[in-house]
């Protein structure tokens, strides 16, 4: 538990933590956004649209973020389309990739709500504010490096 979860108004201010372990390499979270190697994701949606997929070294676990020789990761940042009795449906099939949904987390506004679960269509649960809406913004980490073609709906 971090202090942005026992007092969320935090948010505005600080950003949440992340594991670092689980997030590309150079991953660093601000308040409304979180930059992977130099990269601003809510940035990457402006430009390439949703949803889309970043790909970059994996940090070694363990080593408080050294990037990785040989091993990458990817983050996917998704669109919001609905949310609504504790349902959630995102513009990517997250069901087809190993994310690390416990590492979700809103990209392009910052929220001083508390957190609530949120399930997907195939059952997963991921930990959102509760003032999400549709057209916001949510990033999951995955290890491997992905495509776009992996996310995206069949």
């Amino acid at each position: 538990m971090t202090l942005t979860s026992i007092l969320p108004t935090l948010r505005l201010s600080i950003p949440d933590p992340l594991a670092i372990d689980r997030w590309p390499e150079w991953a660093v979270p601000t308040v409304c956004d979180v930059v992977v190697s130099g990269v601003s994701l809510r940035r990457l949606v402006e430009v390439c649209g949703s949803p889309c997929v970043h790909v970059a070294a994996a940090v070694v676990p363990g080593t408080h973020g050294r990037p990785s020789d040989l091993a990458q990761s990817s983050v996917v940042v998704a669109t919001v389309l609905t949310v609504a009795g504790g349902r959630l449906e995102l513009d990517a099939d997250l069901e087809r990739v190993p994310a690390v949904l416990a590492e979700a987390r809103l990209v392009g506004r910052a929220s001083a709500c508390r957190t609530r679960d949120l399930a997907l269509p195939d059952g997963a649960v991921l930990a959102l504010p509760t003032d999400l809406a549709a057209g916001d913004l949510v990033a999951v980490p995955c290890p491997g490096a992905l495509a776009r073609r992996d996310v995206l709906p069949v």
